[in-house]
């Protein structure tokens, strides 16, 4: 199988291919394009902000790419966030676009920004992506923008208020946790994703 990781030069590449190596995988880090293109998954990772991710992509000559996609592919943390239409980090900036939704800045009164750590993710619509893992198991979280409930959300996650935690849209799938520290819950969801 061949397992792309976007190189963003913005996400924990090494921890998300060695959580794919545990999994019997070999995986290549590029933005070649002929790699991505054939591949049979592909990863989006991202920290950091929005603005820089989008400067990347286009340099790399991948937004059209990534637009059109056919490949399964799995955003993680800002790679989901990306995956929607607008974020308002640094000003504003326009993104993927291939889902409709914003992603805005946490919006808490009574909880600190960013939210930081293990919590539960909900899934309110039975996906593949969910296999052999519990209705409210704990993942690991880092950020401090997220994405309102809507058309697209799979699963949800409270901080204080309700966000969506998974989405997804056809071949899309994006996660706003970061699977790859997440121990066995994200072990197995990675796993998941590489046998759809």
């Amino acid at each position: 199988m061949k397992i792309i990781i976007i190189d963003t030069s913005c996400g924990n590449f090494f921890s998300l291919k060695s959580t794919i190596k545990k999994i019997g995988f070999n995986s290549k880090i590029t933005n070649n394009k002929n790699l991505i293109l054939n591949a049979n998954k592909i990863f989006l990772p991202g920290v950091g902000s929005a603005k820089s991710i989008i400067k990347k992509l286009k340099k790399d000559n991948l937004i059209t790419l990534l637009q059109n996609c056919k490949i399964d592919i799995l955003g993680i943390c800002l790679g989901m966030q990306i995956l929607g239409k607008y974020s308002e980090e640094n000003g504003g900036v326009s993104t993927l676009g291939v889902m409709n939704y914003s992603v805005n800045l946490i919006n808490n009164k009574y909880t600190p920004v960013p939210h930081m750590g293990w919590n539960k993710v909900n899934s309110i619509i039975k996906s593949p992506l969910f296999n052999n893992l519990d209705q409210n198991s704990y993942f690991y979280f880092s950020h401090s923008y997220n994405i309102c409930v809507n058309n697209y959300t799979i699963a949800t996650t409270t901080y204080e208020n309700i966000f969506s935690s998974v989405v997804q849209k056809k071949n899309f799938f994006g996660v706003q946790f970061h699977p790859e520290k997440s121990g066995i819950n994200g072990i197995q969801l990675i796993k998941n994703f590489l046998k759809m």
